[in-house]
């Protein structure tokens, strides 16, 4: 481990709701610029875990750290991608809006977008091929095509921290590859990246795994469900 400060560190930590432990005891350091696969069942505490990242619920017990601070003192270095997005159809919001909504952590919901953000918005839009689809109201786009808008917005985030619940619901084949090469990407650029994922080719491509099996959790690389990894 380098000197630096984790992006991402666990002790002793019980996650749950109401009080309802679903995982405890888990102890883990992600270093900056990594990957993380959060794996296992139904249930099995992943997307538990990831809004305990995301500090949109508490920890039970035990510490989290994200990028050095308390999970909600950090939300506004986090991009958050949680699944089933609920686009209210009294909202007519266009796919263009959804990823503009990646500055109003900063800016407030009515304060003025610069014309670099706009720009960012128009690079992200592009780099997920949903220009096309820009315009048209999010509520009339395909599952893929939501998807790939919904990508767009977090990379126009520009987050230290990306927390993803499933992104590959839905993507095609070329989706599937823009979301590797934007991965890739936000790697490089010293961002660190977790996925809570059913995809054991999405984990594999991951540097570590917590994997979480009946309340109790492994962390480690490249572990797989069905049995004890051997390095």
């Amino acid at each position: 481990m380098s000197d630096s400060v984790p992006a991402l560190s666990a002790k002793a930590l019980s996650i749950g709701h109401e009080k309802r432990p679903v995982v405890s005891g888990i102890d883990f350091e992600l270093e900056a610029g990594s990957s993380l696969a959060l794996v296992g069942g139904n249930g099995s505490g992943k997307t538990t875990m990831l809004r305990t990242l995301a500090g949109l619920i508490p920890p039970l017990s035990g510490t989290v750290r994200v990028l050095g601070a308390e999970p909600a003192a950090a939300v506004r270095r986090v991009a958050w991608l949680g699944q089933f997005q609920n686009t209210n159809p009294l909202l007519p919001l266009r796919a263009r809006d959804v990823v503009r909504m990646a500055f109003y952590p900063g800016r407030g919901l009515w304060g003025t977008i610069s014309r670099d953000d706009e720009n960012a918005v128009d690079e992200a839009l592009a780099f997920f091929g949903a220009s096309a689809f820009a315009k048209k109201p999010i509520s009339d786009l395909s599952g893929g095509q939501r998807q790939r808008v919904y990508l767009a917005y977090v990379l126009a985030r520009r987050a230290q921290l990306v927390l993803m619940d499933e992104p590959l619901s839905n993507l095609d084949v070329i989706g599937m590859d823009l979301y590797t090469h934007a991965v890739e990407s936000w790697k490089s650029q010293g961002t660190t990246v977790v996925v809570a994922t059913h995809s054991a080719e999405d984990a594999a491509a991951c540097d570590r795994t917590l994997l979480f099996e009946q309340g109790r959790w492994r962390f480690g690389t490249g572990l797989t469900l069905e049995h004890d990894h051997h390095h």
